[in-house]
């Protein structure tokens, strides 16, 4: 008997917190007949209350999420004081710095640059150039939000960045020494990255679909 199932494949709009996860994992031998809506629907019936499945669409085999992406935007959040209950989410780091300072600061990252200096040590698919089109701080009363958004990013390369601006307001030094480092190349340059609970993946922008999601996020302080 003649079966009705088919090969497709699905880009997934997730929402998740992942400070119980541990990385993904491709099904390669599985297909499904539900539609679109109902996969979303018959996933967020089964998984735990720490991942939603905010959207799902039907996309060519060849979609990639990754490599098809044009553009990322990320965010990192520091609080000025540990908060219980966000102690997993941001950053618990007093920043005598003050927005305009961190902002200026920050300036030299804008444009196309190698990236080298933030980067964790080893070679990146693709090389260390990236094109930074935002690096913008703000916030009140300590508790800071950075927002960055580039075609690429190196493996903890907001993380190092967020450190050696920090480390470089603070001390007076601001955008030269940020523009030195940067101009390096030089991984020892930089601060020691800032710890992975406070950053998260804010948006992707991929061709002929634009930003994913739709809506900008602002639930992350």
């Amino acid at each position: 008997m003649a079966s009705d199932r088919r090969e497709a494949a699905y880009r997934l709009v997730i929402e998740y917190d992942g400070s119980e996860f541990h990385g993904w994992q491709v099904q390669r031998s599985l297909t499904t007949r539900l539609s679109a809506e109902r996969l979303r629907m018959a996933l967020n019936g089964i998984l735990p209350g720490d991942v939603r499945i905010a959207q799902v669409e039907e996309v060519e085999p060849e979609f990639h999420a990754r490599f098809d992406a044009m553009r990322r935007s990320y965010r990192y959040v520091i609080e000025p004081r540990i908060v219980p209950i966000r102690r997993r989410y941001a950053w618990a780091r007093a920043v005598s710095a003050g927005v305009a300072a961190l902002n200026e600061a920050s300036r030299p990252l804008l444009g196309a640059h190698d990236f080298t200096t933030f980067s964790k040590q080893g070679s990146e698919n693709g090389g260390p150039l990236c094109r930074v089109t935002r690096a913008r701080w703000s916030g009140r009363r300590g508790r800071l939000r950075f927002d960055i958004e580039s075609d690429r990013f190196l493996y903890t390369m907001v993380r190092r960045i967020v450190a050696t601006v920090v480390r470089e307001s603070e001390s007076g030094a601001g955008a030269g020494a940020v523009e030195s480092a940067l101009e390096a190349r030089d991984r020892r340059a930089a601060a020691p990255p800032a710890p992975a609970h406070g950053l998260y993946l804010m948006r992707v922008r991929y061709p002929r679909v634009g930003w994913i999601p739709k809506e900008s996020l602002n639930v992350v302080a």
